[in-house]
């Protein structure tokens, strides 16, 4: 029986932790970056919040499937890095997205979102959404489109009343 080290058992877990804890993990294909490009990708997801590491992908599989992961497998080929968004998904996809644009070299791979395996045309429409806080925006403005309509409806309805009371008060004077 093959002895495993502890220290491929601890990345294996943290692996798995990064899979199963994170709201989105993104694999891309690292292959043909500069060290300056790899320097300014990795600068800008420290600046984000977001975890970025070469990985094995006999690691990433062995994490996939005691994730309970399916669907990964025929992603893993040539070099595969990793990165997970602990908060926003929108994020993540957004920064590798404009990166891999920008750089021709690399390219995404597949992701997982919510425990569950997206491609790179997935990950391309999450990339495309607008931030966390223009959609909260958007939503907290259509909920308060109703409540508005009804305050102009109420005072409406309110001014002509008074303007009714002026004429007549109006007509009252002038008899």
């Amino acid at each position: 029986m093959a002895v495993i080290r502890p220290e491929k058992v601890a990345k294996v877990a943290e692996v798995k932790e990064l899979l199963t804890n994170s709201k989105c993990t993104i694999l891309v294909n690292y292959c043909g970056l500069t060290v300056a490009q790899d320097t300014k990708l990795r600068r800008a997801m420290r600046q984000a919040g977001i975890n970025y590491s070469v990985v094995k992908n006999t690691f990433i599989r062995i994490a996939a499937k005691e994730s309970g992961i399916e669907g990964l497998d025929p992603y893993l080929e040539k070099n595969t890095a990793i990165a997970s968004a602990p908060e926003d998904p929108v994020a993540v996809a957004k920064i590798l997205f404009d990166f891999a644009k920008e750089n021709k070299v690399m390219t995404i791979k597949a992701g997982v979102l919510d425990g569950k395996v997206i491609d790179a045309e997935d990950i391309k429409a999450l990339a495309s959404l607008p931030p966390r806080e223009v959609l909260l925006a958007k939503m907290l403005g259509s909920m308060m489109s109703p409540i508005s309509g009804l305050a102009t409806v109420l005072q409406g309805t309110v001014r002509n009343f008074v303007y009714v009371l002026d004429a007549i008060r109006k007509e009252k004077e002038s008899a």
